[in-house]
């Protein structure tokens, strides 16, 4: 079921995107209006054409579908509450191996206490 209304979805989304673009906007006008323009800036045109229907049309379709997935997806509930707690964290290095591990840094051994070590001031 929600994989179809995804469909349906997706489908109106993509024919409302290319209904919008090739109608010429009602402001189109707007630029011409200064320089006196024939029609009114904002005023009525008229009947509305057949883009503007089917605009309509798919905006209302796109809004029921967007609110019917945000419906479906509410009721699945939350991703944290699926998540099953787990308290022992497993290691990706296989039991009984012996020797270093990749991209670990070798200790250094410490430097004797004889040469470059500082030294403790002379007492009186």
């Amino acid at each position: 079921m929600a994989t179809l209304l995804l469909v349906i979805h997706l489908i109106v989304c993509m024919f409302l995107i290319f209904i919008v673009l090739i109608q010429s906007g009602k402001g189109a006008e707007l630029g011409a209006a200064f320089g006196g323009s024939s029609q009114t800036l904002f005023g009525a045109r008229g009947a509305a054409t057949f883009f503007s229907k089917m605009t309509t049309v798919a905006a209302v379709i796109f809004m029921i579908t967007s609110l019917s997935l945000a419906v479906i997806a509410a009721k699945g509930g939350s991703v944290v509450k699926k998540v099953p707690v787990t308290t022992e964290q497993k290691s990706n290095i296989p039991q009984g191996t012996t020797g270093p591990v990749q991209g670990a840094q070798p200790l250094q051994p410490a430097q004797p206490a004889g040469k470059g070590a500082p030294t403790a001031p002379p007492s009186k």
